[in-house]
């Protein structure tokens, strides 16, 4: 089974970040009973730095498609031949925050979102996905306008997974860590630090074992 990572900043990450595909690996090492393999056409965190926390991440290990300032507008397009290419069955999107922050309001995000869905069908019609709903950052706490964008799009991106899932091509909403604290789960009020890395990890992982029976239980590796 070959997973894919897609995201922006939150899980690109950048030099000295673990990153939360980092959890991921290791949960799917743990967990996972057979052959996997991580694809994406990326392998770098911000700038093209490769010093992740952990030197001894496997090369193999660190594939992905996300990009520091990237949403579902810069995605939507190349989705499909990442997804051709690596031959994904599984991917596992954190996306929105930055198109909120700086590129669309929340319909066109969703209409992006969808795009992408139907991008990713294109080139491997069976491909499942995971998608992961914006976390609110500190802007939310100041920005009343943004904080409602925000809502506005979970909303209609939860329609959108009700919508398009299907038999041949299912598409889940990971839950919003309940308990995440953008102040103390991440470094800058947005990015995630290592407790934040864990807590997305976790709402994937659960996601994967609940609904398709992928992986065990998420248990945080040191």
């Amino acid at each position: 089974m070959r997973f894919m990572f897609v995201g922006d900043s939150m899980t690109i990450g950048r030099a000295g970040d673990y990153t939360w595909r980092y959890r991921m690996w290791q949960h799917l090492d743990a967990t996972f009973d057979g052959p996997y393999e991580i694809v994406g056409p990326r392998h770098e965190l911000y700038e093209g730095s490769t010093d992740y926390a952990d030197p001894a991440f496997p090369a193999h290990a660190r594939r992905h498609l996300a990009g520091w300032g990237e949403g579902w507008q810069h995605m939507a397009p190349l989705i499909g031949p990442a997804v051709r290419d690596g031959a994904a069955d599984v991917l596992l999107v954190s996306l929105g925050l930055i198109d909120l922050g700086f590129y669309t309001k929340a319909d066109e995000t969703a209409a992006n979102a969808r795009r992408f869905i139907a991008e990713a069908r294109a080139a491997r019609p069976a491909i499942r996905m995971v998608l992961l709903p914006v976390i609110p950052n500190v802007r939310a706490e100041e920005d009343a306008p943004f904080a409602a964008e925000v809502d506005r799009f979970n909303e209609l991106l939860a329609k959108a997974v009700a919508d398009l899932s299907s038999a041949a091509s299912p598409v889940l909403l990971a839950a919003r860590p309940a308990s995440y604290d953008i102040h103390s789960d991440t470094y800058d009020g947005t990015h995630p630090n290592a407790s934040g890395e864990h807590r997305l990890a976790g709402e994937f992982a659960a996601a994967l074992h609940q609904a398709w029976g992928i992986g065990g239980l998420y248990r945080p590796q040191v």
